[in-house]
């Protein structure tokens, strides 16, 4: 099976606990890498410059078709503290030119502002499967170029699901938690996914399931959600069953975080996974909405 994946590469640098570490990382990456522990082909719609490590990913056998660019690599600067980041927006590569794929599924996580109206809507056109992590498209910048969530509208029609945070979520739509997931799935999206740092809900149809991922020490969160993405759809397209990807989604974040490595390095073996996601399923919550 195939994943394409529409998201900028990126180089990091990481401040986390006095310390920092330059990592080459994007949702690209991140998703990408994943998707290979999951045994899929991955195609990585992209750009990044000559000062990008692109033999990593020819080492992961990830194909990244038309991706170079003249201009340097999307480059961000992030503190940690515990589970909250901040972003700093130190360089800026060009936009992603759409290409059709083969893909069994699409998966769009843009960082900054690489994805274009015109592009999304093609790929929606063209997806069998459409997983959406709107970030990128709700971040704006100020002078200093620090990053924060602007209100956008976005065409959610034809997207099969979504991961939002509440801050991201609220950019989106409006109300308490349950009703912006509703507000999401009546602007199309059949599988509303929200993480809240432990806790994690999904709406389908009129049904909310939740699991709460163990309250142990964080270390660097970088990337985790984009595992998340990652492993929800994979297992998705294998399994069919959208609790058990629920669970594979929530069992790769577990132990990305588990890890207390920095960057990529924190990508989990798809055992560990496995293993945490049996765990997660036997303790899954659901209530009528």
């Amino acid at each position: 099976m195939k994943l394409a994946v529409f998201s900028h590469c990126a180089i990091d640098t990481i401040s986390l606990e006095g310390n920092k570490y330059e990592q080459i990382g994007g949702a690209s990456c991140y998703c990408g890498i994943t998707a290979r522990q999951f045994k899929f082909d991955v195609d990585l719609f992209t750009k990044f410059g000559p000062d990008f490590p692109k033999q990593y990913l020819s080492e992961h056998n990830i194909n990244f078709p038309n991706s170079e660019s003249a201009k340097n690599t999307t480059k961000f600067a992030i503190s940690v503290t515990g589970s909250d980041r901040t972003l700093k927006l130190e360089n800026e590569c060009e936009q992603i030119d759409y290409s059709k794929s083969d893909a069994d599924a699409h998966l769009v996580s843009p960082i900054y502002h690489e994805i274009s109206d015109d592009t999304f809507k093609k790929i929606k056109s063209d997806s069998n499967f459409l997983f959406v992590d709107p970030q990128g498209f709700l971040r704006r910048k100020d002078s200093q170029n620090n990053i924060f969530l602007g209100k956008t509208d976005l065409d959610l029609s034809d997207v099969n699901a979504i991961k939002v945070n509440p801050e991201e979520s609220q950019q989106l739509v409006v109300g308490t938690a349950d009703e912006m997931m509703l507000a999401l799935q009546k602007k199309g999206v059949e599988h509303v996914i929200m993480t809240d740092k432990a806790d994690v809900s999904m709406l389908v149809k009129d049904k909310i399931y939740s699991i709460t991922l163990p309250n142990r020490q964080i270390h660097d969160t970088t990337g985790v959600g984009d595992i998340f993405c990652s492993a929800f759809v994979c297992t998705m397209l294998k399994e069919k069953d959208f609790l058990w990807a629920l669970c594979f989604a929530g069992g790769a974040a577990q132990a990305a975080l588990e890890s207390n490595d920095v960057g990529l390095q924190k990508i989990p073996k798809k055992g560990t996974i496995q293993t945490n996601a049996s765990y997660f399923y036997n303790l899954v919550k659901f209530r009528d909405l």
